[in-house]
């Protein structure tokens, strides 16, 4: 009996240890089976964006050639997710031209995208978008897995020419429920910058029934416009699309809500919505190109200029809220092409320029000059009067009219002249060069910032960067500073009882003309005002009021004080209360008005003025004393003292005074 329980232990014991040694290569056989393949980074196209990509962290492939401008990249370190990834990736110096491995996160859209070129690729500027994105080496985190197959948000996509398998993206479905199909407007959510409503199905009654009730439909209201509405739902806090109630006053008839705002219908099309670009903020400036098609250019010549245009526009960024361009070209007779408000967006001005064909005749540089200062940047072509105007010059070789008188006007009017000279005069030409040294008799400085002197136009394509950083200087665009905008005027007026009530009204009239000349702002021109007796009264300071009607307006205001005149102690007071409180980058300018002879010395407070750099101008009226206007007035006392005989007259004296405000600005040197 012992010998039978020991047998069928025997048993058991070798029928555990079968089962083990089974259930052990079982498993070592179903770890073989469940082993993930290896990880393999999937490759995308350059004219891949990062919108199109479902994945919120993912490590891609890109080509070589990805610098390409086509390849649209919009933002600086942080890019709008309608940017090329790729073209991002070049952009910030992760990749080179060649191409590699990188790894893209997506982060939250930015109120804004600055433009800026870098490592070859120019980016562009763009305002509020609902996604971004970080690019940086290919180095995965420790526990983050990958895709190696990417999410799209279609199924027809770029990435599927490189002959990569991707997903047409579907909702996110609950375990143990049954998918459901995805509603218009949450693909909308999702791919608001690469709508296409026009091949959209309408959501289905189904959908549109779990929505409240939809607004009432407008006029002319297409109906799958319509449906687009009806399936948003709004509550007292915020829409389904995240859009806050004050947003909401923005929707009008024949828009379309989308995640990224309100688009007008006529921008959706069976495109992808191109987001347009407002421009570089850093390079606001009125910008006119006066180029060359004379005869003597040749037509091939004459294309290299237009494709210089293209790349300049191109690399500045064009659009409202930075720079704007116009050209004019130059032959016999300057003509407009197209003016600052013709083409809002480098594109379109590029596509522009290409249509430009020449004109011939001669090349009458001086005469284009002429006319961009009296037409080009006035307000009905778009100039806007905050930004500084530039003109840039191009000539072949040498003009065929003189340039300075025209320059110098331009110069006067604040416009800021480049210019641009390629293959110039040799030595057995330059007998006939009519301005010898034109070039820098032109020029708003002669410093070498406004002019380029180019050997030969087969190597102009090498200006354009240089071009642009000096037109986007606009810290050192010396000539946008007129005798209009950059100085602060201290008006010093007698009130003093000889005067009496009614002149004193012609003399304030008086102040108003002047002041009526100058472009008045906190930036620009600022007005101050002291009235004096025996004592002094501050009637404003230069920083009380910012436009051109309350400055005419405090003027009115001024009330007749009547008293003696102690004109020496009036200049002390303007000294100390007003100009000290001047803008050290502002031209000072004291007008005073006096009927009579002072009652005090003028002499040392007329001296601690003109040591103080404070150019004085000395207007005396009816008993005013000569010699004190002289010594009152900054030297020459010829351009700085005038003298009426009545006060009806003085209104006589605002031409000349005005003008030699100017002459005096625009002689200070241009070095």
């Amino acid at each position: 009996m012992g010998i039978v329980v020991l047998t069928m232990k025997a048993s058991v014991i070798e029928m555990f240890l079968v089962l083990l040694v089974t259930g052990i290569h079982s498993n070592k056989e179903m770890t073989k089976k469940i082993k993930r393949p290896k990880f393999a980074v999937p490759q995308i196209n350059c004219d891949v964006k990062a919108g199109k990509i479902i994945n919120p962290e993912f490590i891609v492939k890109c080509p070589a050639g990805c610098q390409d401008p086509k390849y649209h990249v919009y933002g600086t370190d942080v890019y709008a997710s309608y940017s090329s990834v790729c073209g991002a990736a070049v952009h910030s110096g992760v990749l080179d031209n060649s191409g590699g491995k990188i790894l893209v996160r997506k982060v939250a859209g930015q109120s804004g995208y600055r433009g800026s070129y870098s490592n070859g690729v120019q980016s562009l500027s763009l305002p509020r978008w609902r996604e971004s994105f970080v690019v940086s080496e290919s180095k995965p985190k420790k526990g983050v897995t990958y895709p190696s197959v990417l999410t799209y948000s279609s199924s027809r996509s770029p990435a599927a020419q490189a002959g990569e398998t991707t997903k047409a993206y579907q909702k996110p479905s609950i375990p143990g429920t049954t998918a459901q199909p995805v509603t218009l407007m949450q693909v909308l959510a999702v791919t608001a910058d690469e709508a296409t409503p026009s091949i959209l199905p309408k959501p289905s009654s189904s959908t549109a029934s779990t929505t409240s009730s939809p607004r009432p439909q407008p006029v002319g209201y297409r109906s799958w416009e319509m449906d687009l509405w009806s399936t948003t739902t709004y509550t007292s806090g915020q829409n389904s699309l995240g859009a806050n109630p004050g947003e909401m006053d923005l929707w009008r008839p024949g828009s379309v809500l989308l995640d990224a705002g309100f688009v007008p219908k006529e921008e959706l099309s069976t495109q992808s919505l191109e987001p347009v670009s407002q421009g570089d903020p850093n390079c606001k400036v009125d910008l006119s190109f006066l180029i060359d098609g004379s005869s003597s250019i040749g037509k091939r010549r004459f294309r290299i200029q237009k494709q210089f245009l293209a790349d300049v526009a191109q690399a500045l960024d064009i659009g409202p809220a930075g720079p704007l361009m116009g050209v004019v070209q130059y032959g016999d007779n300057p003509a407009t092409q197209f003016n600052l408000k013709t083409h809002m967006n480098s594109q379109d001005l590029k596509t522009a320029v290409e249509k430009i064909t020449q004109k011939g005749g001669l090349s009458n540089a001086g005469r284009a000059i002429s006319f961009v200062t009296k037409n080009f940047f006035s307000k009905a072509n778009g100039n806007r009067g905050g930004a500084p105007n530039v003109a840039v010059v191009l000539v072949d070789g040498w003009p065929t009219d003189k340039v300075e008188e025209a320059s110098r006007l331009a110069r006067e009017s604040g416009i800021n002249i480049f210019f641009i000279t390629i293959e110039g005069a040799v030595e057995n030409e330059k007998q006939y060069v009519l301005e010898p040294n034109f070039a820098n008799k032109a020029v708003c400085r002669t410093n070498g910032l406004y002019s380029l002197s180019v050997q030969s136009w087969f190597v102009l394509h090498k200006s354009v960067q240089p071009l642009v950083k000096r037109v986007c200087d606009t810290d050192r665009l010396a000539c946008s500073k007129t005798c209009f905008n950059s100085a602060d005027i201290g008006f010093v007026i007698d009130g003093s009882s000889s005067v009496g009530t009614g002149n004193f009204r012609t003399v304030l009239q008086f102040v108003a003309n002047l002041s009526k000349e100058f472009e008045i702002s906190d930036t620009d021109t600022r007005i101050g005002a002291v009235q004096y007796t025996y004592e002094q009264r501050l009637e404003f300071g230069f920083d009380r009021y910012s436009t051109k009607s309350d400055i005419l307006n405090a003027i009115k205001r001024v009330g007749y004080w009547s008293g003696g005149t102690s004109t020496g102690a009036a200049i002390n007071y303007a000294l100390e209360q007003l100009f000290e409180k001047s803008k050290p980058n502002k031209r000072k300018l004291m007008i005073l008005i006096t009927d009579g002879r002072s009652y005090d010395d003028i002499r040392i407070p007329a001296m601690a003025a003109h040591r103080k750099g404070v150019i004085t101008y000395a207007i005396g009226v009816a008993w005013a004393a000569q010699d004190e206007l002289e010594v009152i007035a900054t030297h020459p006392a010829r351009d700085h003292s005038f003298f009426v005989d009545e006060f009806d007259n003085l209104y006589k004296s605002v031409p000349k005074i005005i003008q030699n405000i100017c002459t005096e600005f625009n002689s200070q040197p241009r070095n």
